[in-house]
């Protein structure tokens, strides 16, 4: 004798108990604080884009001057001097910032009033200082090592060079400092019980373990140093901002120049923005379990799941990997 047995699909629903409440449909709740600010922000950028569409622009002359030598040779002017005066900056910060947490009274208090110097002045009147410098030391005398007229000495490029790096260094002293106090003191301690001096724990356990969180702030100083030699001008350095001027006061088109400098300086700092996401990414991986992915590994992740569809398949794939 058999007994018959009713196969049932194993995705049927199964008989609902008397009395059971009825399943809760969802309903969203509708954000009209969220729709009404899109369409404000949507009008305010329209009138913003018919403002600019109705201007008195040549936009020929920023296509035309937009590759010019002398815009080109003002691009790499701001570039070097940002560059060498990041430089100075960082190694100077460095040694700032040691001084500052040194226990020797003379130079933590150097390294203190440096730091409350450069950062209670600003830029722009460094750069004159610098730029004035001979009128009241005509000549600098380095002794055996240099000595020269300060008109010589003294040129745009120095003073540029002098105003924005030593300035510089008086923040990454203090962005320095906050990365070496990051680092656990039980890191010092256990190097020292190894046999380690203190430059070389500084230079081999706590600098490698602080760059993770100085690498952040440093980029960010770095790109606000890139707008700020826009300042270099007033001591005749010629950089982007100097040429553009230069050649806008001259073919009578200053606000289309001017925007060529404008888009010259996005470009600039988009291009160091990207190497510093990556240099982020990089002294990350002792910190994070999984690195995030980088924008173009984002973008071909986004295509190939477009690629593959939602269809039935797709749904199939997501059942399978879940």
């Amino acid at each position: 004798m058999t007994t018959r047995i009713d196969k049932v699909p194993e995705d049927a629903p199964g008989p609902s108990a008397p009395g059971a409440p009825e399943a809760i449909k969802a309903i969203p709740v509708r954000h009209w604080g969220r729709y009404v600010a899109a369409v404000v922000v949507l009008v305010l950028l329209g009138l913003l884009v018919n403002a600019v569409a109705g201007a008195d622009l040549r936009w020929k002359s920023v296509g035309d001057f937009f590759f010019d030598d002398q815009i080109l040779e003002g691009v790499k002017n701001t570039i070097v001097v940002s560059v060498l005066s990041m430089i100075m900056g960082l190694v100077l910060g460095i040694v700032l910032a040691v001084m500052r947490m040194s226990k020797n009274p003379v130079t933590s208090s150097v390294a203190w009033g440096y730091i409350w110097f450069f950062r209670g002045t600003p830029v722009y009147v460094q750069l004159l200082l610098w730029f004035n410098l001979a009128l009241i030391f005509p000549i600098i005398n380095l002794g055996p090592i240099y000595k020269d007229e300060m008109t010589d000495a003294m040129t745009p490029f120095m003073a540029a060079l002098l105003g924005l790096g030593l300035n510089e260094a008086a923040y990454m002293a203090e962005i320095c400092r906050a990365g070496i106090q990051s680092v656990d003191e039980g890191q010092t301690e256990a190097s020292q019980a190894l046999g380690m001096t203190q430059a070389q724990n500084m230079r081999r356990i706590v600098l490698p373990q602080a760059m993770r969180v100085i690498v952040p702030p440093t980029g960010n100083e770095f790109i606000n140093l890139l707008k700020t030699s826009s300042l270099c001008s007033v001591v005749m350095y010629e950089e982007a901002l100097r040429k553009a001027q230069n050649i806008g006061n001259n073919s009578s088109a200053v606000v289309e120049l001017l925007l060529v400098a404008t888009v010259w300086y996005l470009a600039i700092t988009t291009v160091f923005s990207i190497g510093q996401y990556y240099l982020e990414r990089r002294y990350a991986k002792g910190s994070l379990r999984e690195l995030p992915d980088t924008p173009w590994q984002r973008v071909r992740k986004n295509l190939f799941v477009l690629g593959r569809g939602t269809g039935s398949g797709a749904q199939g794939a997501g059942g399978v990997g879940a």
